[in-house]
């Protein structure tokens, strides 16, 4: 992985522990001046975040290690293990808040909401460091891959749906008197959480199965090789991803009668241009000599 991607990974990791530690002390006070549940709720919420982002940074720390004696493919399967953890509690998470959004709504006794205006300004900030922290994870997911940062990303927008819904709960309730809407608002959310978990989970399922490249990659790859200059053809194209590198195995034919040094260049040209394209991937190519009976018999006649 490049070392910049390297970075960019693990600021994004240390930005996700700083955010949730501020919305731990932040709630913590909110709390202790209002004595809120639904403040409370939130705290133990952020509290959990904590512990992921912390989990999280670990993970990303400990795959960006370079390859060693026992790990010679270096330790990328620890973003997908980690993923595929992140995955499950947030799904684990989402069955509880529908469960508790569905309790509410079917209870006959409703829900009543209290410290509406200081719960609507604690709310408010935490929206705004979340957006934040979810705006810079999303990018640096999309460029380096990493599907740690993108569960992340994920699960904080988990966290911003129901901020959003909290805030409004609260002035419905202040103003109106309604506090079904809590428990709507929450539902939807938890679903939206639900959707986001399965597809993380199931990225970091396929990866820790050495579940072939996207099919755009393979594609993109397997145009470059059919239209390099001085590959005759290739075969035996094997892809897998592994956390956010991919790794690229592929044989291709080349004609026999030149040089090693000619026959080296052509090869380091066609994987110096893959990794133009993909800088997270490992592309290893075999060259393989052909012969052309009629070509040579033509070079002997000349000779």
């Amino acid at each position: 992985m490049p070392a910049h991607h390297t970075r960019m990974n693990i600021i994004a990791a240390v930005a996700s522990c700083s955010v949730a530690l501020v919305l731990v002390l932040l709630k913590l006070w909110a709390f202790g001046q209002t004595g809120a549940l639904s403040i409370a709720a939130s705290l133990a919420d952020s509290g959990m975040d904590l512990v992921v982002s912390l989990a999280a940074f670990a993970a990303i720390f400990y795959a960006a290690r370079p390859p060693d004696k026992d790990h010679t493919f270096g330790h990328n399967k620890a973003e997908d293990l980690a993923a595929l953890g992140q995955s499950l509690f947030i799904l684990a998470a989402a069955g509880v808040i529908a469960w508790g959004s569905v309790h509410r709504l079917i209870s006959p006794e409703p829900h009543a909401l209290a410290a509406e205006g200081l719960g609507m300004a604690v709310m408010l900030v935490s929206i705004v460091l979340t957006l934040g922290l979810v705006l810079f994870q999303r990018r640096v997911a999309r460029l380096t891959g990493n599907r740690v940062v993108a569960a992340d990303a994920l699960h904080y927008i988990g966290d911003l749906l129901p901020n959003i819904g909290a805030v409004v709960s609260l002035w419905v309730s202040s103003r109106y008197g309604i506090g079904s809407i809590d428990s709507i608002v929450a539902l939807a959310a938890a679903l939206f959480m639900a959707n986001g978990a399965l597809r993380i989970g199931k990225g970091a399922w396929n990866a820790l199965m050495d579940k072939e490249a996207a099919p755009e990659v393979v594609a993109e790859i397997e145009m470059l090789a059919g239209s390099w200059p001085g590959i005759e053809s290739y075969h035996d194209l094997r892809t897998r991803s592994s956390g956010s590198r991919v790794f690229v195995n592929l044989h291709v034919e080349i004609d026999g009668r030149l040089t090693l040094t000619e026959a080296h260049d052509i090869g380091a040209g066609l994987r110096h241009a893959i990794l133009r394209k993909y800088p997270q991937a490992d592309v290893i190519i075999h060259k393989d000599p052909i012969r052309h009976p009629a070509k040579e018999a033509a070079d002997h006649d000349v000779a």
